[in-house]
Formats: structure tokens, sequence, C-alpha cells
């Protein structure tokens, strides 16, 4: 198998994206996500383990999911889901969820994966504008669905009599650029807007799996983030499946530890997660009995004081891996023998991809400088919204956030989203959201609000507003703080200055 590589300069040297298409059985005129990801494999080997947060776990093997996809499919032709129709998923990992996310993608049809957290709006915007023909989603969420919103609602825990009437052999018919994935950005500057990935999407999360998270063949893996956000569909679950290394899935409410009691149950030798896994993990004291040898995360900054303790406990550096949704890694902290760790850094681009601080006016800045992180992609820089710096040595040095997006505890959250769903509740007059800084989640929301006349700003009245948001919304985009201001900071034009607000509550920090 190629892109084998033992040092960083052999593979800055050597590698070349082209690579990435030897890894799999198909090509660019016949791939199918399903098949790289468990037919191809060895049917008695165990391709996903789940933790629950009741204690319990669950284990599959690549037979059981390939059979189960395949009936799947054949239940979506034969209810007339046609291959490039979209269905949406509201699960959190478990048996169906897997079966129902490859069993789409066996059909040709296309995945749209909502998470469990969101609300009736949020699940309804995103199954609207997705143009969703069929829903699938567990018992007590269906009061979620709003009545007549598809024609198709599956309940998942009636799914398994179901698929039973099926055929359990089913031949995909997909390209590489057969439409798979319409995934719903974080809706910085405007409502949430679906981002497409074709098939070919896997082999690039291949590439960053392989280097970026540095996976081996022997590697117990295991990254706690939902499918339903682009770190735990590419990372968490396509890109090992197309190693044959078995997914590690964490489902329900974040517990760590729970979350270490799976570490030690699945002997993970390989974790991603987001930064505040790390934090409740440090905060637990109990880092006893694992097998780590690679720890990377992504979704927002690490504090140091969080990897001071993990590399005086385990001996172990966490390390970066930097990117976006729209277009992946970009930049890693490699897993070769000769690369040299910078505790906190982002590492270095990937060969083949150009990454570069700029300015505003998109001037490629000298090291030293700090500007804005952006990827060179059809003649011009793409800003990934982010701002860093490029030290002497070639290593990105992160800075802060320069858009609009907050990243709260790994989550990537637009604050437009959030504002509509305020302005919906009988007191707000007018809203803004901002991102404030949490030591623990990096950031937290807050909400700015001016009140209707006839309400008058109290501790009750916030409490009232965030439960109305949390019913709505999901409950990690709720304003764990809101303020009460007579007016907010707007522009000539009558734009709501965020910027403002937003420097504000660093410069309080």
């Amino acid at each position: 198998m190629r892109m084998e590589y033992k040092t960083y300069d052999d593979f800055r040297r050597d590698f070349h994206l082209k690579e990435r298409w030897e890894v799999f059985d198909g090509s660019r005129s016949n791939l199918n996500i399903a098949h790289e990801c468990l037919d191809r494999h060895p049917g008695e080997k165990t391709a996903v383990r789940i933790k629950f947060d009741d204690g319990r776990r669950e284990a599959y093997t690549y037979g059981e999911l390939s059979r189960l996809t395949s009936r799947f499919a054949n239940m979506l032709e034969r209810l007339d889901i046609k291959a490039g129709e979209p269905v949406a998923i509201v699960l959190n990992p478990s048996l169906e969820l897997y079966v129902t996310l490859f069993g789409i993608l066996k059909r040709g049809a296309v995945a749209v994966v909502c998470s469990p957290l969101f609300g009736p709006e949020a699940i309804e915007y995103r199954v609207d504008k997705s143009g969703a023909k069929m829903v699938v989603t567990h018992e007590e969420k269906v009061g979620l669905i709003k009545k007549g919103l598809v024609p198709h609602l599956v309940i998942a825990e009636e799914m398994g009599e179901r698929l039973l009437a099926e055929d359990e052999h089913y031949q995909p018919t997909t390209s590489a650029d057969t439409l798979a994935f319409l995934q719903f950005s974080s809706g910085a500057t405007g409502a949430p807007k679906a981002v497409p990935y074709g098939h070919k999407a896997a082999t690039m999360a291949a590439v960053h799996v392989k280097f970026g998270i540095g996976l081996r063949e022997y590697d117990s893996y295991f990254c706690p983030s939902s499918p339903a956000w682009g770190m735990g569909i590419w990372y968490g679950t396509i890109g090992p499946l197309i190693f044959g290394n078995a997914v590690g899935a964490y489902s329900g409410k974040f517990d760590a530890e729970y979350v270490l009691q799976a570490l030690r149950e699945f002997q993970v030798t390989n974790l991603f997660a987001a930064p505040l896994v790390y934090r409740r993990i440090m905060e637990s004291g109990k880092l006893d009995r694992l097998k780590l040898r690679r720890m990377t995360y992504t979704g927002g900054k690490l504090d140091m004081d969080v990897i001071r303790y993990f590399r005086e406990k385990l001996g172990l550096i966490i390390q970066s891996c930097y990117g976006s949704t729209e277009v992946g890694v970009v930049l890693a902290d490699y897993d070769f023998d000769d690369w040299t760790v910078k505790p906190g850094s982002l590492g270095k681009p990937l060969p083949g991809i150009r990454v570069a601080v700029v300015s505003e006016d998109g001037r490629e800045l000298p090291q030293g400088m700090v500007g804005g992180v952006a990827v060179w992609l059809d003649g011009k820089w793409v800003r990934l919204g982010d701002r860093a710096y490029v030290g002497e040595d070639g290593y990105f040095w992160y800075q802060g956030r320069s858009d609009d997006v907050i990243i709260s505890a790994g989550y990537t959250i637009g604050p437009v989203e959030i504002e509509e769903a305020l302005l919906k509740h009988p007191a707000v007059k007018e809203a803004a959201v901002v991102g404030s800084p949490d030591k623990a989640r990096y950031e937290i929301v807050k909400a700015f609000i001016v009140p209707k006349s006839g309400f008058e700003p109290a501790e009750e009245l916030k409490r009232q507003i965030q439960e109305f948001i949390k019913t709505r919304l999901g409950k990690h985009e709720y304003p764990r703080q809101i303020e009460f201001l007579d007016e907010l900071p707007r522009t000539p034009d009558g734009k709501i200055m965020r910027r403002l607000l937003r420097q504000r509550e660093y410069e309080k920090g």
C-alpha cells in the first residue's frame, strides 16, 4: 500500500497527492465510499466500536455492516429514493447510524447528517434547504420532525425488522464525482449553507488521517466527535475505515470517565479529539492504565496548561491537525521519526498544498508577521478565518479568529442562526451573538440583547431566553451568557458591528 513514509524529509520530497488513489479499489469513474470503507475489508474484522454514555459498549464487524448497508440501499431503492436524492440522518452513534449513513452512500443518495442536539427549527432548516426525501431518527426524536416535512420518516428502532425483507447484496454505481454529502456550514456571515462533497472527498480524508492524525496499521483509534460534524464524519468514521482500522466512537452526553473507560477497554493507541475533551480528561485526574502513543486535536486552541499536563503524566505531546470544513486539513504536526514537535504550533503544510499568512489585501506576509491563514485554490487565496504567523523554521502559530465564527468545545458555531432564533422570542428586539473567551471551552456563545419595550432586563428573563434557544437550536448553541444593552453598535449602513462586541469581550479577559 502506498503513502508509507518513515521520515518527514522523505515525505516532503517524494509524496504527491496522486498517490492517494492507490489506496483504493476504485477509480475516478468507479468509486463508492461504502465499498471502500466496508465491503472490501475482511468480514470477520471489527469495524465499529461504540461507547455509550450509560457505560455499555457495542461492536460490529465489517461483514455485518456490509450486509446491513446493502439491505438499507435496497430499501431506499424500493421506496423510490433515487440516486442523487438527499436523506437526512438525526442519530447518535449507533448501529442504526452507520447502517443508514453507508446505506445512503451505497445507494448513491446524499447523506445530510444532523446533530440530535438540534432543535426542530434547525432540523427543518437543513431538511428544507437540502430537499431531503427521508429522515431517519430515533423514536424519542420524532417530535422534532415537523409533520409532513418529508415523504418518508424512518424510526431507527423499527429499522432492523424492515431490513429483514431486503436483499443483502447491492452493487454501487457511483463515481468519484457523484455527490455523497451535504454538510452544512456554521453560517458565520449568513444562514448555514450546504457544502457539497463527492465520493472523491474520501481520497483526501485518507491523506489527512494518514499524515495529519498519524494513523498506523496497528493503531486502535478513537474519536469522540459526533458524525454530525466534519471531524466526526471524515476523521472519526470514513478515514479509519478506509485503512481497515475500526471506528472508535462515543455516543450520548459527554462524560470524561466513560471516555477514559473506552480508552482502556478498546486499548486505544491513537486519540483524535477536540480541545475540550482533553481538558475534561485532565480535570478528571484519572490518566492511569492508558496505552496511548499519539494524541491530536482540532477545532480550536489547546491551552498550554493542558499540553503540559499530558506531557508530564504520559510523556506525550498533544499535536495539532489544522484545517476547515471547506478545504480539509492543510497544516499538520506529523508523526515521523525525524519530525520535531513544537508544543502549541499548528505544524507545517501538507506537500502539494500552498498555505500562507496573508494581509487584508491578499499579500503573502513574511515570517513573523500576523495575518490571515489562507490556502491557494483556483488561482486565489482562500481565507480560513484564523490569524497566525509563520516562524523562521516554517511552523505556523495560531493567534486567534479573524471572522465571526465561534469555536466552542470543538464545535464551529455561526452567530446568524442563533440571532435569528433569538429574534423569535417575544422579549427580544435586537440581538448580536459573539464568542467570549473561556478557559475550558476556548469560547462560549454570548448574546447581546436589546429588549422590547415592556420587558425589564433581569436574570429570570436571561434564563427564559436560554431555555427558548435550547429547545429550538442545539444545546451547544444556546448563549451561556446574555448581556442586555440599550442599543447595538452598528456601521453607518446599519450592519451590526460584532467585531466591536467581540473585541470588548477579549479585552475584558
